[in-house]
């Protein structure tokens, strides 16, 4: 119950934003994508931030927190299974 009353919360501080942007729900398509691309971002903020304060590299701490797969999804050809050592030695 409390993941919908946050979630709720979220949608009315979005909805105020909007309304103070003079933008109207739903949003013109480029406004929700940047808005969209804007929360993916914001989730991996915390994760990617700890691994930061940990001492890690901004590289290492994105790969270490999963964010790039997290923001980008799975992109074409890189989601294609690795061949295993019995099939290299079948083949």
């Amino acid at each position: 119950m409390q993941l919908y009353v946050v979630s709720l919360g979220a949608g009315l501080l979005v909805g105020v934003i909007y309304s103070l942007l003079d933008v109207r729900s739903p949003a013109p398509p480029m406004v929700a994508l940047v808005g969209l691309l804007g929360i993916l971002i914001g989730e991996q903020i915390v994760p990617v931030g700890k691994q930061l304060l940990a001492g890690k590299a901004f590289a290492s701490a994105c790969h270490k927190s999963h964010a790039v797969k997290h923001v980008f999804g799975h992109l074409p050809g890189r989601h294609v299974p690795q061949a295993t050592e019995t099939s290299k030695e079948q083949g």
